[in-house]
């Protein structure tokens, strides 16, 4: 499948292996695909119409959008198509391990079978043609349905923790409730062996960051571009090893980054991803909703380049998301040794 985004300029990781750890499978589904879903569910709907649906410009656009798409995974057969084309996307850019984010808390909502729908996913995931992409499987709540609702994906995700299942998150809107009412659910999942990640810091203020991690426990938060306003805060994160998940393209487009840095209309050129690396901050790359913000893994390292990133600093970055994985350790070796050895063919390491 060609990308969405044409006019980027190839960076020196285009061909080498990567990593990508904040991945939201529903927001992987491009026009075309959600074209054929709607099919399946006797809706007729054109390319065009799906292109203006996500065509959004502020963050509750983009959640009416993902909410309106998402209706059209009904059944198991529904996810493992969105689950093969997001694989063949992914083998396409070379990344050889994604931790893919599953919306577990709206397939609740629905009164969707969760069991039925990750065996589908798996299955498609783990086919013989995508041998070449290794996957880790993260259950995420959505904030802004609650405490109980996250308590019952967390339930969700420990029954599924030996079966793929490595990690339990929280996303939606940031805003709704207080950290300390889903320290419940978070409790939960840790304590049976999964790791813990959480949406902080993209429209809320340095303090949403700083309660994710101290109340919940985060060991990665997606996004946090809010620290650019709390250096210290950044510095004592990274000294515990906290990892930043950036995510340049969806920052701009749902306006998160316009609101953090006060500029209507903020471009990729105000993201604070170089200041927050050269501060020492622990940042990975990652493309959030590829589909829904029109990009995709290559097209992050491009802005990551126009942002000033050298090439050491572009390898740095593919190398922290390894690093960051919630893969074994010997897992994690082999992954970042076969990456090394991929620099030194092409002459960068």
């Amino acid at each position: 499948m060609a990308t969405q985004a044409t006019n980027r300029l190839p960076t020196i990781l285009d061909a080498l292996p990567k990593a990508e750890l904040h991945l939201h499978l529903e927001g992987s589904i491009r026009p075309e695909t959600a074209v054929e879903l709607a099919a399946r569910h006797d809706v007729r709907l054109t390319v065009e119409e799906v292109a203006a649906r996500y065509n959004h410009s502020n963050f509750a656009g983009f959640i009416e959008a993902f909410k309106w798409v998402t209706s059209f995974l009904r059944d198991p057969e529904d996810y493992a198509l969105i689950t093969r084309k997001l694989a063949e996307e992914l083998v396409r850019q070379n990344v050889v391990y994604a931790e893919i984010t599953i919306s577990a808390g709206v397939m609740l909502r629905r009164m969707q079978n969760v069991e039925a729908n990750f065996a589908a996913i798996r299955e498609a995931a783990g086919g013989v043609l995508y041998r070449k992409l290794r996957t880790g499987w993260i259950f995420d709540a959505a904030r802004q349905f609650g405490a109980d609702a996250a308590n019952e994906v967390a339930r969700e995700a420990a029954k599924l923790s030996h079966s793929g299942v490595i990690a339990f998150g929280m996303g939606g809107d940031e805003l709704a409730f207080p950290a300390v009412n889903f320290r419940p659910a978070f409790d939960l999942a840790r304590n049976a062996g999964l790791r813990i990640v959480c949406h902080a810091g993209e429209v809320g203020g340095p303090e949403a960051v700083r309660e994710a991690v101290e109340i919940l426990g985060a060991e990665r938060i997606g996004h946090g571009i809010a620290l650019m306003h709390d250096p210290a805060l950044a510095a004592s994160l990274a000294t515990r090893h906290v990892v930043l998940e950036s995510c340049i393209s969806s920052n701009v487009r749902t306006g998160a980054l316009a609101a953090q840095t006060g500029q209507p209309g903020a471009s990729v050129a105000a993201h604070p991803l170089a200041k927050l690396m050269a501060q020492g901050s622990l940042v990975t790359l990652s493309t959030d909703d590829p589909a829904m913000f029109h990009t995709d893994l290559l097209t992050e390292y491009s802005h990551a380049a126009s942002l000033g990133l050298s090439n050491p600093q572009l390898l740095q970055l593919a190398e922290q998301s390894f690093t960051a994985s919630f893969l074994p350790p010997n897992e994690k070796r082999q992954l970042l040794e076969d990456f090394r050895a991929a620099g030194k063919s092409a002459g960068l390491l």
